[in-house]
Parts: structure tokens; sequence; C-alpha cells
């Protein structure tokens, strides 16, 4: 199959087959014309690494499941690196959304500092992107 049949049956963008071609996870051979053609087993293939990307795995991570990206990666017994490898990127995760909570927290006790130097009455907050009536940050207009 080519790359867009390949690209329609697994969601994937043929930029995105292009990328994993180059990081060795998927192979394809050259028609005479020149076009990358697949086989059937890239389909499941490519499959398997959305699902680890989703997962929050990156490409690099992805290149460590190489032996078992044409099984159901979803049900199969993790190995003792592929934990590794979850627990080192659940950790990176946890930093990024600490790093993001804190900077909303400042954010957060900002705008309250300047509404009530302004004389605005704080809104109650609805939750994380909640902002003044305008819009804008800090209630400029």
């Amino acid at each position: 199959m080519r790359i867009g049949e390949l690209a329609r049956r697994t969601g994937a963008s043929p930029r995105a087959l292009r990328h994993y071609e180059q990081a060795g996870l998927i192979t394809s051979v050259r028609a005479d014309n020149g076009y990358r053609v697949y086989g059937e087993g890239a389909v499941a293939r490519v499959s398997n690494i959305r699902y680890l990307l989703d997962a929050g795995l990156t490409l690099d991570d992805v290149s460590a499941f190489r032996s078992c990206l044409d099984g159901d990666v979803s049900s199969a017994p993790p190995s003792a690196r592929g934990l590794e490898i979850a627990r080192e990127r659940l950790a990176v995760l946890d930093a990024r959304i600490a790093a993001q909570t804190a900077a909303r927290d400042r954010l957060a006790a900002s705008l309250a500092g300047v509404q009530s130097w302004a004389g605005v009455q704080p809104r109650a907050q609805a939750g994380a992107g909640s902002s003044t009536e305008s819009g804008a940050p800090f209630g400029s207009r």
C-alpha cells in the first residue's frame, strides 16, 4: 500500500509516517516510480506507535519497543525496560504539570493583587483558564 492509504488507515499523517520511517520504526520499499510501498503489517505497527505516543512516550522511547510493535502492544505484559521508560516519562509529565500549576497559581495571585489594587471585585474562579470580563490579562481594555 502507498503512504496515503497507510495514512488513511492509521490516522497518521504522511509526514508522520516518513518521520517514523526515518527513525527506523517502520520500513517501506520503493516502487519503480519512486513511491514508498508498505506491507500490510505496517498498519498494526503504526497503530502501536501512535498508541505509545498517545500514552505520553516520545519517539525515542517508542524505539525501545521496536521488537514488539508488530503485536498487540496495549495488552502485552510490560518488559522491565518498558516499565522503566514509562516511569521516567511519568516523572517528566508530573514535573511539567507541577511547573504549569505553579505558574497558574502565580498568575492567579498576581491577577487578584491587581484587581484589589484597581478596586475591581474579584470574580468567582471558573477554574483553569478563567480571566477578567474583558478577556484580557489583568483586566486591561
